[in-house]
């Protein structure tokens, strides 16, 4: 899950806070320099955030630090050591580890629990290595179901830095149907109908039917759906659709390539898996209906025989008594 700096529609930059529509998931060892809105927050261990911290439920593992309030609508688990700046107000129940430390107090509506909790991640991946130990496996694909059940959730892998100047991550990076500040670095870059006041910077970077408001560098570089870019781009290579623009100059050291159509290598193959797995499943639904139908054909037809027989059983009793004197 924290593979990749996943930004999903609609997630705001806004100059104190990062808005997200859905949920907020933080690796360890991260640093923000926002706030957080949004509906469920987890922040992994050591994780920084310099402002506020509000959502429906509110989760900071150990040795956390947010610098101003944090705000749960229900529950909360605040991990051991973790430190808040301003105050921790709870509408529900709040677990709380030891040697927490909240500089203007705290208030909980619910229940309050002194324990350290486990830390998020590390708990789903052991209880869920216990149940397939046990050979408990749909209590495990349960989970895993649970698990995946984040609504469009933000997710930020470890070790990444965000701030207003930039955003940096040494994972691949997808940002879809956004407005983000800041220059981005990361591995790979696939950007989507979003808007970036910042410049990309990455080996493979992906732009398609995005505004960036400034530089793309890579290695390959690929400009699609009528993007802009009031910048320039440097890479090896550069492929760039009709339709797109480049306020800056373009920089291809091993060439440039503008073309009316521009294919992604690995976009066919990922459609004709896509496809087969499609025909795949139809053909297990029909399979399956088939099975179903002809089991109660099966069934029907054991029923009247069944009928049938208890008939004749009848009719048999009835002639032997009356014959019988």
């Amino acid at each position: 899950m924290l593979e990749k700096l996943v930004i999903p529609a609609n997630t705001r930059f806004e100059e104190r806070n990062i808005v997200a529509s859905g949920d907020v998931i933080i690796g360890p060892n991260s640093k923000l320099s926002y706030g957080i809105i949004a509906k469920k927050v987890i922040l992994g261990e050591r994780v920084t955030v310099d402002g506020d911290v509000l959502g429906e439920e509110v989760r900071l593992d150990a040795w956390c630090n947010v610098s101003g309030n944090v705000t749960s609508k229900h529950d909360a688990y605040i991990g051991e050591f973790a430190s808040i700046g301003g105050k921790l107000t709870v509408y529900g129940d709040l677990e709380i580890g030891r040697n927490v430390r909240i500089k203007n107090g705290f208030e909980a509506k619910g229940l309050i629990t002194i324990q350290d909790p486990t830390p998020a991640l590390f708990f789903i991946f052991l209880y869920l290595l216990i149940l397939l130990r046990l050979g408990r496996l749909e209590e495990a694909e349960k989970l895993l179901e649970e698990v995946e059940e984040f609504d469009s959730p933000l997710i930020i892998p470890d070790s990444t830095q965000v701030s207003i100047d930039r955003i940096v991550t040494s994972k691949n990076a997808e940002i879809i149907g956004s407005r983000i500040l800041g220059n981005i670095k990361a591995r790979d870059i696939y950007v989507s109908e979003s808007e970036i006041f910042g410049s990309l910077r990455g080996r493979e970077v992906i732009v398609e039917k995005c505004r960036v408001h400034g530089a793309i560098e890579g290695k390959i570089v690929y400009l699609l759906n009528s993007s802009e870019v009031f910048g320039h781009i440097r890479a090896d290579k550069v492929y760039m659709e009709d339709g797109c623009s480049v306020e800056g100059g373009i920089v291809g050291r091993e060439g440039v390539w503008i073309r009316e159509k521009v294919e992604i290598p690995g976009r066919e193959e990922e459609k004709e898996i896509a496809e087969v797995v499609e025909e795949e499943e139809v053909t297990t639904e029909q399979e399956l209906e088939e099975v179903t139908s002809y089991n109660e054909a099966e069934e029907e037809s054991k029923s009247e025989l069944e009928k049938v027989e208890e008939g004749k059983d009848g009719v048999g009793e009835e002639e032997v008594s009356k014959d019988v004197p």
